[in-house]
């Protein structure tokens, strides 16, 4: 927003409301921020925009990271959304496949996968369907164990453990996020490969990302912002696509887990932490 000309306190204000990774508090969030009457909101991830789009008709909203809004009913169409929402996609709810090429690239032998899945996340019940689509044409048995908070984490972990998994996806999701660190180390203890669709959970400490630069999404709604205080209406602007998905591997974490990661992969690694 600098570089487009605004400066908090002269030519915009900002307001922040955090759910702290708990979802159950955004619908009052977002009634919050609409009592204040802003130019705009912008909100991530899918839960804070099905909060925001319930609070409001009227106030603009710009989807930092969203993934199938149509879907959803965020939008009518990705090229018209039609409504008070707009934004950036995140390709979350198509990436499971890839996500599970890549896992088989590093352990060609794979045939156990399992799926932490945050069951009060509204878009992981189509995540689920693409994981099991995709490791049911792999022939390889799913192990699907689902968690309400952070406080399940350990226990999920341990179902894992007895369910004898080999390798773990760990999909887009705000709790997620937020105990990366508790992840990774729960992931290292039990010596399970993990997934993820963010690279902030492999700078945590955890084995491989495969997904969009968030980063990038971020500078891109700053746009979207920018245009709409000009005088866009959001129904008018296209819900873009990423542009570019990134793969990024921890080294360290592949040599703690006995992996050795193949140069094919690599090669095609955009980031290699060591």
């Amino acid at each position: 927003m600098r570089q487009l000309g605004y400066s908090d306190g002269e030519n915009i204000r900002y307001e922040y409301r955090f759910a702290d990774g708990d979802l159950e508090r955004l619908p009052g969030l977002a009634a919050d921020l609409v009592r204040l009457n802003p130019n705009v909101i912008v909100s991530s991830p899918l839960a804070a925009h099905l909060a925001a789009k319930q609070a409001t008709s009227t106030i603009p909203i710009v989807m930092a990271s969203v993934a199938d809004p149509v879907a959803f009913g965020l939008a009518q169409s990705l090229s018209h959304p039609g409504g008070n929402l707009t934004g950036l996609g995140n390709f979350a709810d198509v990436l499971a496949s890839k996500q599970l090429d890549v896992l088989r690239e590093l352990m060609p032998r794979l045939s156990r996968v399992a799926v932490l899945v945050n069951a009060s996340n509204p878009l992981h019940a189509p995540q689920i369907a693409a994981t099991r689509d995709a490791v049911q044409s792999t022939q390889a048995v799913l192990l699907t164990v689902e968690i309400r908070s952070a406080a399940q984490l350990d226990d999920a972990f341990a179902t894992l453990a007895g369910g004898r998994a080999e390798g773990l996806l760990v999909p887009p999701d705000t709790v997620f996020r937020t105990y990366r660190q508790r992840i990774a180390e729960l992931a290292a203890a039990a010596r399970l490969p993990a997934i993820y669709g963010y690279r902030d959970h492999v700078e945590a400490g955890g084995l491989i990302s495969y997904g969009p630069k968030l980063e990038e999404n971020y500078r891109r709604a700053a746009t979207y912002v920018d245009k709409i205080l000009r005088g866009a209406k959001p129904s008018d602007l296209p819900i873009e696509q990423p542009t570019k998905i990134e793969l990024v591997i921890n080294l360290k974490t592949a040599k703690a887990l006995g992996l050795d990661v193949p140069p094919t992969l690599l090669n095609r690694a955009d980031e290699v932490i060591e």
